[in-house]
């Protein structure tokens, strides 16, 4: 075989390889890059967890303080709505008390089955006012919240979680077996007016917020009924 047809082909094989080689490591980013955004959309995600709708705004003279009825909507961790409950107010300064567990970061990242986004439940509604603060309970603390309770289901870890969140809260050791970065008590709150639709949504990573929108053009003007006003 002639020197120069000989260095054609080594110089041909040469070029496969490292086109091969590029492919690969082309793959190799491709999928590298995949995980990474995965990562970032679970650790930047967020869920809506209730609606607040004001149903009735009225001025009371006596008092002379704003008085506020309230439909509070809540969802399932499907995102179901669970049995709407209305709370009526003097003033419109409305806060809501919550539990969020926060969970380990690396079982974000992996969107681990259990604990791959922050645990909450809303415990109190409420309106600060000295010795006139209202409140009103949503859960009770011994209990499971229903928005995680699987029907026909027993799950040991929730049950724990819910019932011993204090013991979570102040034992570093069984906070880190439990994959619990930390656990505390927010009270996110808003002005509440009629003709906006308040949403709070669970940052994956994170705490609880509220976001505002108006409500929609179809809806304004409706009457919503109050079950306790029936």
């Amino acid at each position: 075989m002639k020197p120069t047809k000989l260095f054609n082909i080594i110089s041909i094989g040469i070029l496969v390889v490292a086109v091969a080689l590029a492919g690969f490591g082309l793959n190799q980013w491709i999928q590298r890059e995949r995980v990474l955004r995965k990562v970032v959309e679970r650790l930047t995600a967020e869920s809506r967890v209730a609606d607040v709708l004001v149903t009735r705004s009225e001025y009371d003279e006596t008092t002379k303080k704003i008085k506020t009825t309230i439909k509070f909507l809540e969802y399932d961790a499907q995102g179901m709505p669970l049995e709407p409950k209305f709370f009526t107010f003097e003033g419109n300064i409305i806060q809501f008390q919550s539990l969020v567990v926060r969970f380990a970061d690396k079982l974000v990242e992996t969107g681990d089955r259990l604990r791959g986004k922050s645990a909450y439940f809303f415990m109190k509604a409420f309106v600060l006012a000295g010795a006139n603060t209202q409140v009103f309970d949503i859960t009770k603390t011994d209990e499971i919240p229903g928005g995680y309770q699987v029907v026909g289901e027993e799950n040991e870890f929730e049950k724990k979680l819910w019932t011993e969140f204090w013991r979570y809260a102040l034992d570093p050791q069984k906070r880190e077996r439990a994959g619990i970065k930390n656990v505390q008590i927010e009270a996110p709150g808003s002005m509440f007016l009629p003709g906006t639709i308040y949403t709070l949504r669970i940052e994956h990573d994170g705490g609880i917020r509220i976001d505002a929108q108006p409500v929609p053009e179809i809806l304004k003007g409706e009457k919503i009924e109050n079950p306790a006003q029936a």
